[in-house]
Formats: C-alpha cells, structure tokens, sequence
C-alpha cells in the first residue's frame, strides 16, 4: 500500500468505473457484458481470460511485485480489469419485475454487502435495493467477497427505504424486517406461514444501530432469527443468507 494510502482509499475509483479482480470476477464482468476499459495481467504468464479483451482495449503485463505495488493488494492476483459502470436499476422499473428483493439500510461494509449479494443470488433473489448509507456492490471489496455474482445481481439506490414500501405494497410484496428485539416474530414461523407464491422483500439493517424506527414501523412482519441464550444477533451477512433460507427456499423447492 502507497504512503498514506488508507484501506478506503483502495475502494475508490474514477466515476463511471469499476474494477474486477481475480480471472473469475473479470469472467463473469464480461459475461455480465460490462464493457472493458483495461486489463492488467501476469508478464510471464498471462491469465487466460486476457484472449477474450477486443483487441482496442489496452493490457498491460507486469511481473507479481509491480502489480502487487499498483494494486494495494497483499496478493499479486493474475490479472484485474477496468471496466465501464453498468447503469443503475430505476427502483420504478425494478419492483414490478422481481419476485424476491432484500433491501438494506445502512449497511456500510462492503464486504457486508458483497457477501449479501452472493446470498441473494444463491437463493433467487432478483435484486438489491440500498440507502443512500449504504455500501456499493460493485465497490473492489464487494466484488471480492460476492465472487462476482454482483454483477448479474439488479441493484437501485433510494434515500430510504420507508419511502419505497407503498411501493412494494402496491406491487403485492409482503415486506420482513430483521431485528433482534424479542417482540418480533419467529422466522421460520412466518416463513411456514407464507404462502408459496408470496413476493418477498427482505430488509436488512446496520450491525449496531438495526433497522430504524420508521422503517420498523412499515414492515408487514418484523422477524428475528432465535438465538443461543447470550447472543443477541449475528453478522448481517449471515443473516441475509438465513432470512433468505428461512423465507424464500421453500418457493425455490416447489
């Protein structure tokens, strides 16, 4: 890492870029049909997926150190691109044509959120909807942790969510917050009570603070995950991935 170069500054890239590392994230980049800008690779032995760049976009080549010293990265990866930002979701546009969505508020961890996308994604879910607080999807740590299913995951931007929930009302959706207050409801019970046709959104909030009052008070149910005696709530990640089990898995099983 340069000289006074701090974590969060890695995360940041020009407007209208984002940057894909490892050869699985730059595969899935392209085939997510992200437009390349530019790719930097192995001198000595050049990842494969550097064939599939059209021949306008400039790679470059350097050996691990070099890439290690450009990157910020503790591990010279075989090879990271630069790709064109795909256009972010209109919410208007994204509620009508989903089925399932998780929503988050002030989830500001980027590997948080990746590691939600890749839960949404392994469990059907057809997009992301984020506060103005929270993290990017397609931040460098995000894309890490998400193993690129990010890219192929719909996302919007809101101010907040309480503002969106006539919406999704209108749109049929039952709406489920996590909390760990004990007046909420068990998961698994409103899960099992759920029919299987339900249109889900999933709301998830900050690790400290929880959701907020305004948006504890839209929800149609606010759930909990049951807990060992001592422990009051686990990392929102792993949580998104049990609300999504205890929520969505018995429609994808029908």
């Amino acid at each position: 890492m340069a000289k006074g170069m701090t974590p969060a500054d890695l995360e940041r890239v020009s407007a209208g870029h984002f940057v894909a590392e490892g050869d699985l994230v730059v595969e899935r980049a392209l085939a997510a049909g992200c437009k390349p800008v530019a790719l930097l690779t192995d001198a000595e032995a050049p990842a494969a997926v550097a064939s599939r760049i059209p021949s306008h976009v400039p790679v470059f080549a350097a050996r691990a150190e070099a890439r290690r010293m450009l990157t910020g990265l503790g591990v010279a990866l075989d090879v990271i691109g630069l790709f064109e930002r795909p256009p972010t979701r209109a919410v208007d546009d994204m509620v009508p044509t989903s089925h399932h969505l998780l929503l988050a508020e002030d989830v500001d961890n980027p590997t948080n959120i990746g590691a939600i996308a890749r839960s949404a994604a392994a469990f059907g879910v057809d997009g992301l909807i984020l506060d103005r607080h929270s993290a990017d999807p397609l931040a460098r740590r995000a894309l890490r942790v998400s193993m690129g299913t990010a890219l192929h995951m719909r996302h919007a931007r809101v101010d907040d969510i309480p503002s969106i929930v006539p919406l999704l009302r209108t749109h049929g959706f039952v709406v489920c917050g996590l909390t760990p207050r004990s007046t909420a409801e068990d998961i698994a019970e409103v899960g099992r009570r759920l029919p299987a046709s339900a249109r889900v959104a999933i709301v998830l909030g900050a690790e400290r603070d929880g959701l907020s009052e305004r948006t504890l008070a839209a929800l149609d149910h606010s759930v909990r995950i049951p807990m060992a005696p001592g422990i009051d709530s686990l990392n929102v990640a792993a949580a998104a991935a049990v609300a999504c089990h205890s929520l969505l898995a018995r429609t994808l099983s029908a």
